[in-house]
């Protein structure tokens, strides 16, 4: 048994009990898998502009990261999200170059994650992180492409934060330039 799971990005939600940004991973596999990560409302941008395939204007600093990485000649290879430590998930952006040297980068899992879709690198997260965070949402809901509320299969915790706000799901293509003035980060 591998001790990472293949995700994706699944979408950009809003929790409205705090209006904080929250990433969704999905399972490759297993569609039902999720993980809610909470990030910054800028992260949040840069990663639902890749996912709206919104094209802007001038580079954003995730836009300038990779051209930096192609004029050096290397590539984003992979993105994993390593661990979770007293409620912050930690992410390492694995990089090689042209002649197969491979570096490993400490990273916000959010950075992370607007590189690999920037990219087109895997996205996978260490089991541990899954077992301890992530839940299994109901089949019918996964047909529909929607993100639910379920309690955890991995793990026994109450319906209370990051479980608790999908079922009022709020896209962030949605939300107004005044709405980004509400979060504290």
């Amino acid at each position: 048994m591998s001790d990472q799971v293949a995700m994706r990005v699944g979408g950009v939600v809003i929790d409205p009990d705090s209006q904080v940004p929250v990433v969704i991973l999905r399972g490759v596999e297993d569609p039902r898998l999720y993980l809610p990560i909470f990030i910054g409302a800028l992260e949040a941008t840069a990663i639902a502009t890749v996912l709206a395939d919104v094209k802007m204007p001038r580079p954003m600093t995730h836009d300038l990261v990779v051209s930096v990485l192609t004029a050096v000649q290397c590539k984003v290879a992979a993105v994993v999200v390593t661990r979770l430590d007293a409620g912050t998930f930690y992410a390492e952006v694995h990089v090689v170059d042209g002649h197969g040297g491979q570096l490993v980068l400490d990273a916000r899992p959010s950075d992370a994650l607007a590189l690999a879709l920037r990219t087109d690198a895997p996205i996978s997260v260490a089991r541990g992180v899954v077992v301890e965070a992530g839940a299994i949402a109901p089949e019918e809901e996964v047909a529909a492409e929607t993100v639910a509320s379920a309690p955890s299969a991995a793990s026994a915790q109450p319906e209370s934060g990051p479980r608790a706000f999908f079922a009022d799901d709020v896209k962030l293509e949605d939300l107004t330039a005044e709405d980004f003035g509400k979060y504290k980060m």
